[in-house]
C-alpha cells in the first residue's frame, strides 16, 4: 500500500521505507514506494526531483495502478528493485519549497481577486510561468486604462501583503467525497492536489507586476519564494 506522504508534510525531506510495487511504463522500469515523498507533476505544479537509494528519479502518476511511480531521470540506468526491499527516499527540499510557495501564493492571489469581484478562469504555478487568470462578471472600469489597471493591481498587492503579515494558517482536509480541500484560513478554500506552505508567513518576495487584460481575461502574473524562518 502506498501513502502519499507529500500531502501529509510538505517539509519532509527523507525517509526510510519499502518498495510497494515494481513495473514498466512503455518498456521503462518503475518502482513505487510505500511512504511516497514524491509529488508528481499535476494541478499546475511541476514534479519533485527525488532519489531512491541514491538513484535520481522522476515521479509520475501511473494510471494503471493509481500509484505515484518513480522512473530513472534522464539517461540514468534503469531502476532495479524488488517488492518489499528497504530503501531510502529523498526529495530536493529547496525545489519542493519553491513549488509550494508558488502554489500557495497562487491561491492567495485568487482569494485577493475574488475580493475584487473577479472569478477564477485558469492558473499556472510553474516557476517563470506563474499566473492567475480571472474573468469579471460585471464591468470593471479600472481595467480599461493603464492607470486603472495599476490601481487594481495595487489592491491585489495590499490584500496579499496583509494576509502574509497576519501569517494565516494553511490547512487541508478530505471532504465527504474524498476530495482534498485546501484552506487559507477564512480567505480561500478549494479542491487541490498540490503542495503548500504551513502558513502564509512562509511566503517571501511575492511580486505582482501590473496586471494585463487579454481577450476579456484578467491575467495576474506573479513570483514568490519560500521564507526561511529560524
Amino acid at each position: 500500500m502506498q501513502v502519499p506522504a507529500y500531502y501529509a508534510d510538505t517539509y519532509e525531506e527523507q525517509a526510510q521505507t519499502r518498495v510497494a510495487a515494481v513495473g514498466e511504463r512503455d518498456g521503462v522500469p518503475w518502482v513505487a514506494v510505500e511512504h511516497c515523498l514524491f509529488h508528481p507533476q499535476g494541478g499546475g505544479q511541476p514534479a519533485d526531483r527525488g532519489w531512491v537509494d541514491g538513484h535520481e528519479i522522476v515521479p509520475v502518476r501511473d494510471h494503471g495502478s493509481g500509484m505515484v511511480v518513480a522512473v530513472a531521470s534522464g539517461e540514468a540506468e534503469p531502476l532495479v528493485f524488488s517488492v518489499g526491499q528497504p530503501v531510502e527516499v529523498r526529495i530536493d527540499l529547496p525545489a519542493r519549497l519553491a513549488h509550494a510557495a508558488l502554489h500557495t501564493a497562487g491561491h492567495l492571489i485568487e482569494a485577493a481577486g475574488r475580493t475584487q469581484g473577479w472569478v477564477l478562469a485558469a492558473n499556472n504555478h510553474f516557476p517563470g510561468q506563474a499566473r492567475i487568470e480571472f474573468t469579471a462578471p460585471t464591468a470593471d472600469a479600472r481595467l480599461d486604462s493603464p492607470e486603472g489597471r495599476g490601481e487594481a493591481t495595487e489592491a491585489l498587492r495590499t490584500e496579499v501583503a496583509k494576509a502574509i503579515v497576519e501569517d494565516l494558517p494553511v490547512t487541508w482536509e478530505n471532504d465527504a467525497e474524498g476530495r482534498r480541500i485546501v484552506h487559507l484560513a477564512h480567505l480561500h478554500s478549494a479542491p487541490c492536489g498540490g503542495t503548500h506552505v504551513r502558513s502564509l508567513g512562509d511566503l517571501a518576495d511575492v511580486v505582482l507586476p501590473t496586471l494585463k487584460v487579454k481577450k476579456s481575461r484578467i491575467r495576474v502574473s506573479y513570483s514568490a519564494d519560500h521564507r526561511e524562518r529560524g
